[in-house]
């Protein structure tokens, strides 16, 4: 496989913190790269510096002669009045793809997203159709090489399923940072998690995340009786040096320098492996009250639109519920029913006397220019946690937080390190039920398996919205699907829901009698776009067969034959050519049947 991007020991720098460095890595043609590690790492700037978005401050980063990246950031957000149609031009125009080509490439690509409003404004979408967008623009650019950061984020589950299989059998290679556990088993052949752990600042293995944790727990070991022997040898080599000048003039100077050789090196190897863990502890009230929340016949509908329809629901102690279903099918909806916010249309709900409800909203927001100090502690420099008072230092530590950073403003966080901070928050107010909307977002792996082993100690009720599928299988004991129409249906986890869904689907579908009938009885004409392109597709496609005879004759240019480099970019180049012409003959067939 050709090799895409070639980075050797880079590092980048902010002031006095190295995010990351000595980090080396090859993307080849072909690879779909999982990139983990704990927040405030350095994923998201690894990955603009790999996709060219940012220099490394040191090592070299070197890209193959006319590779196309495209680089999709976390942060999906399009400026007001833009509509789908616009922003997908501009991508197109950046990329400088051909005009002629833009209607073939547009419809294409928005077509595999999901997207038939083209003049819908960009910025009135949801956060997961925003997301998807996003996507698109990276797609659009028909790349070799595609850079995504958290594409999981604010996606639905059946966004998330779409894009595993899309990635899976994408033409292009890709590096995607991600902490959905089950996306990262699904999609990745090559897992790197960058961690100061490791010497090199990288730990890169093949296969998906399983097997990255089969080959990380043995590189962890080895490391660990390495630091042991060396312990060893650092403890003999100091009693040695501690017997003074007249046993050292016995020995070779090479033996004192090689010690405190030693010396240094079982330090560095102390400061890598030293790892610390959030401390997350959510308080329950301690109520003895069993039934918290009855739904009754509860409706709710927004308009003409029904989203729930006669729910009847008990919630008690211990209870851990997850809701799925589409993006917009109730699901926060019923958190806000269940926290008063909004009542229902019909039925009732009845809450046990005094109950105390703490709810996380996915649309969270923390005041920028608020320092972390007053962010943690907004009252003094205390808090009072479990009938404790802790400084304001100590509960900041709990939370991965340095002294150094209490007065930094929130703004300067990463995005992991704010979801810390909204969790630091939610755990100060103790709690009968836990209404969690979207709580893992920017979270670290590490993190998230502290928060789903405290969510399972919890003693209180526990209502959870999350696209983390691994945290809905752990933790919830009862699954509410909801299917956007009104219907709310039990499952005993994610995976039955899921098979349920799959199976109403194939339910659904035709026979092949019936699907020709039906096809030949509503056959549609082409639309306006997909006439301009069926318009121009047999020039486009004899533009192509040129570009690839052309190549062609390159290959087999004695020149280029003896030439190892430019042999390499001419079978590339051929390659790209030969792809381009069985798209265009591929969507030839598929307007030619439309319009027949």
């Amino acid at each position: 496989m050709s090799i895409l991007v070639n980075a050797q020991q880079i590092a980048k720098i902010f002031g006095s913190t190295t995010l990351f460095q000595n980090v080396s890595l090859t993307i080849s043609e072909g690879d779909r790269i999982g990139l983990i590690g704990p927040n405030g790492s350095g994923k998201s700037t690894l990955l603009k510096v790999l996709a060219g978005e940012m220099e490394a401050d040191e090592g070299n980063v070197t890209r193959r002669k006319r590779v196309l990246v495209s680089y999709v950031p976390q942060d999906s957000e399009f400026a007001p009045g833009r509509s789908v149609r616009e922003v997908i031009l501009d991508s197109l125009r950046r990329a400088k793809v051909p005009e002629g080509d833009h209607a073939g490439s547009m419809a294409e690509t928005l077509g595999r997203v999901g997207f038939e409003e083209l003049d819908t404004e960009a910025a009135s979408l949801s956060g997961g159709w925003r997301k998807r967008l996003a996507i698109a623009e990276g797609l659009v650019q028909q790349p070799d090489l595609l850079f995504l950061d958290e594409p999981t984020n604010h996606l639905d589950l059946a966004g998330i399923e779409w894009l595993e299989e899309f990635l899976k059998y994408a033409p292009f290679a890709c590096v995607v940072v991600s902490h959905d556990r089950y996306f990262l088993e699904n999609v990745a052949s090559r897992t790197a998690e960058l961690s100061r752990v490791y010497e090199d600042g990288l730990l890169m293995v093949e296969g998906n995340y399983s097997e990255f944790l089969v080959k990380k727990e043995a590189f962890l070991e080895s490391q660990s009786k390495r630091q042991e022997a060396l312990e060893n040898r650092v403890k003999s080599e100091i009693e040695w040096l501690r017997r003074g000048a007249k046993a050292r003039t016995r020995k070779s100077k090479a033996r004192i320098s090689k010690a405190h050789e030693m010396i240094g090196e079982l330090a560095d190897l102390n400061t890598r492996t030293r790892t610390s863990t959030a401390d997350i502890d959510f308080a329950a009230t301690g109520r003895q009250t069993k039934r918290l929340i009855e739904l009754e016949q509860v409706a709710f509908r927004y308009g003409d639109r029904t989203l729930v329809s006669d729910l009847d629901f008990l919630i008690t102690a211990g209870t851990r519920v997850g809701l799925v279903g589409p993006n917009g099918s109730g699901k926060t909806t019923i958190l806000r029913l269940l926290n008063d916010e909004l009542q229902p249309v019909s039925g009732e709900i009845k809450r046990a006397n005094a109950l105390r409800i703490v709810y996380f909203d996915q649309n969270r927001q923390l005041d920028e220019g608020m320092t972390l100090r007053r962010a943690l502690a907004p009252e003094g420099d205390s808090v009072t946690y479990q009938d404790r008072v802790i400084h304001v230092a100590s509960w900041a530590s709990r939370f991965l937080f340095t002294g150094e950073q209490l007065n930094q403003p929130v703004g300067s966080l990463s995005g992991g390190e704010r979801a810390r901070v909204l969790i630091a928050k939610l755990m100060l107010q103790p709690a009968d039920v836990l209404l969690l909307d979207e709580p893992t977002n920017d979270l670290d792996i590490p993190t998230l398996e502290i928060l789903e082993e405290s969510l399972l100690e919890f003693r209180g009720a526990l209502v959870l919205v999350t696209h983390d599928r691994y945290l809905l299988d752990r933790v919830s004991t009862v699954v509410l699907g909801f299917d956007g129409l009104g219907e709310v249906e039990r499952f005993a986890d994610y995976r039955q829901w899921d098979e349920w869904q799959r199976e109403q689907k194939a339910a659904q579908k035709p026979s092949a009698k019936e699907s020709k009938r039906e096809a030949a009885k509503q056959k549609k004409k082409l639309s306006y776009m997909e006439a301009r392109e069926y318009e121009s597709i047999e020039q486009r496609i004899a533009d192509a067969e040129a570009r690839l005879d052309h190549a062609r004759k390159a290959l087999e240019d004695p020149a280029i034959a003896t030439d190892a480099t430019r042999l390499i970019e001419a079978q590339a180049e051929l390659d790209a050519a030969q792809k381009d012409v069985d798209g265009l003959i591929a969507r030839w067939a598929e307007l030619e049947e439309k319009s027949g």
